[in-house]
């Protein structure tokens, strides 16, 4: 009967924490409010801030994948899933060399974004409001 009981508690508590902002919030860092965000078509992008990727591979392709890997693990580390990911980004560069006879090695660098319809769009630090999409 009392594992019944803290079974149920503990359902409960999980229940009631589902909904809390905590772990709303758990995907974001908070560290993207650091920078200032403009709005980019239906995006929320950083406006001036940029991030950069590299990455190796046999091939340009796999090389670039790894590049663009690399952007989006650090951008989820620093902001939160949200804003990480690559194809969301903007003001994208992507350069790529042949190192050796077996090797490319490839730099991205690009505006984290995020959809703004997972969240609104903030005032930018100069005080005004980006322009709506």
């Amino acid at each position: 009967m009392k594992r019944t009981c803290l079974v149920a508690a503990g359902a409960a508590v999980l229940i009631g924490l589902a909904g809390t902002p905590a772990l709303v919030q758990a995907q974001e860092t908070g560290l993207a409010s650091i920078h200032s965000w403009v709005a980019v078509g239906r995006k929320t992008c950083m406006e001036t801030h940029t991030h950069d990727g590299n990455g190796t591979g046999k091939t340009k392709k796999d090389a670039e994948k790894a590049a663009i890997q690399s952007w989006e693990s650090f951008t989820v580390w620093e902001y939160g899933s949200p804003w990480g990911r690559y194809s969301e980004s903007v003001s994208k560069t992507v350069n790529c060399d042949k190192t050796t006879t077996s090797e490319f090695s490839c730099h991205v660098n690009s505006r984290p974004c995020k959809s703004s319809r997972s969240v609104g769009v903030r005032k930018a630090k100069s005080g005004k409001a980006p322009a709506k999409p």
